[in-house]
This record gives C-alpha cells, structure tokens and sequence, in this order.
C-alpha cells in the first residue's frame, strides 16, 4: 500500500479542519482531536481517496471510557426506535478487572470487544450532536504514515523512539502519549494497543503494532483478525460480547467526521 498525501487540502467550498478538545459528556476528560487532511492511497494497485476527517491523537483512555460506563440509564442516551434492545445497554460488568491492575489513568483502554467500542461511538455520538465512529483501516493507515510511502520495518533503535513493543514494553501497556508522535502529531499508532478499526465490507479489524510486538511488526499495514484465543480463558456461558478476557492488546481511537 503506497500513500500519496495532499497536505492542507479540503472539499470544495469547505474550510480546512481545525484541531479541537473534545469535553467527554458530563466529565471534565478531554480528548485531543486532529485534523487530518484530504489525500488518497494505493490499494492493490487502485487508487483510493481519502476525505479529511479528525482522529484521536491518543489511543483512548480509561478515564475517557469510564465516561461511558458510568453514564446512566441505556434509555436516555439512545432512540430505542433506531437501535435493537440488545444494542443499547451499557457493557456488563467484567468477572476480571478490565485494566488488569498495569494502570487506570493515562492508561489505553483494553480488553474491549468490537462492540464495546462500537457503542460507545453511538452513545457519544448522540450525546454530542457530533458523527463519532471507529475509522476505516484505510483512514487509520492513511493516519499512521502521516505522509509516509515507506514499508520499511523500524529498527530497534527507531523503535525505542515512538513505540511500546516487544523490546522495551516489559510486556504491558504504557501511558499514553510518552513517545514521539508521527508527523501528524498523533501517538503510539504503532505500538502499545493494536486499534479497532472497521473494513469495506463493514467487518471489524485489528490495526497496528502491539506492546508485545518485535520491530518488524510495528507497520502501518499490520492487521489483525478475532480469533477465539481472543476470548479464551472466559468461563462464563456465552461469552461475554462486551469484554474480552485475553485481549489485553486491544484498544481503539477515534474518529470524528466533518
């Protein structure tokens, strides 16, 4: 996948975005959003453009989420007409503690399903008036390489720079935003938590490197799909959809559209 960036550009008749703070609903957390400009990638030898849209610069965080897991009755956030009765609950409590005791505050939210985040997207959606969502995996990758065209792996010394991985992570997951951020001011796109994102077919994918991740492995192109050794040491019956018991590798960001 190849990244032709056209920095600073807008759809006709609009103005360039600007960077804003995001107050998370009835919370004083803020959520540094970044504007990212208008420009286009090669996929499989076809062209593919991208609008300019805003993302997160952070992976989010507990202190984010919490915002949505303490946030009241499921009936005030949600037009019960628009979305199934299964789809508006709050997620249900996890038997292990979520943040698995490596940290809470500055900490990237982990052990989410698909869904968890997805809803949450929903929920502060609505809250805010603003379309808030999960990005595509070509938006995310278009984010990642900040302009870059190289699929060179870093070595460990670049690695060391803007990365939690493998080689200096201890196996666990670090505050964000303590390395150096890519070109586009945003943090730890490739390395700590790999990142939800959702594909053309609507399908749900892991994107990026992981905190337990060797050099080679921190690419803008890497992916991941759910596999049951996601979820396998759940014993509850069914599985819980909110939570996952072994995803302490997963996280999310996210995306606001203009």
């Amino acid at each position: 996948m190849v990244v032709i960036a056209k920095q600073g550009t807008a759809p006709a008749g609009a103005e360039a975005l600007k960077p804003y703070e995001l107050t998370m609903p009835n919370s004083v957390v803020k959520v540094k959003m970044v504007p990212i400009p208008a420009g286009s990638l090669t996929v499989g030898g076809k062209k593919v453009e991208v609008k300019p849209f805003w993302i997160a610069n952070t992976e989010m965080t507990w202190e984010a989420y919490d915002t949505f897991l303490t946030s009241g009755e499921p009936s005030k956030a949600y037009d019960q007409t628009e979305f199934a009765a299964d789809a508006i609950a709050r997620p249900s409590k996890s038997y292990i503690l979520p943040d698995l005791g490596w940290g809470h505050h500055g900490y990237p939210v982990i052990n989410v399903s698909s869904l968890s985040v997805t809803m949450f997207c929903r929920w502060l959606s609505k809250e805010t008036g603003k379309k808030y969502r999960l990005p595509t995996e070509t938006e995310w990758e278009y984010a990642c390489r900040a302009g870059s065209t190289s699929n060179k792996p870093m070595t460990a010394a670049q690695a060391n720079k803007v990365a939690w991985y493998a080689g200096n992570s201890d196996g666990k997951t670090h505050p964000v935003a303590t390395k150096l951020p890519n070109a586009w001011k945003l943090y730890d796109t490739e390395g700590n938590v790999g990142e939800w994102a959702t594909e053309a077919d609507g399908k749900f994918v892991l994107c990026g490197g992981l905190f337990r991740d060797n050099p080679d492995r921190l690419l803008p192109t890497m992916r991941r799909h759910f596999t049951p050794a996601w979820q396998a040491t759940d014993p509850q019956l069914p599985k819980s959809r909110w939570w996952l018991a072994d995803g302490k590798f997963i996280g999310f960001r996210i995306v606001c559209e203009p």
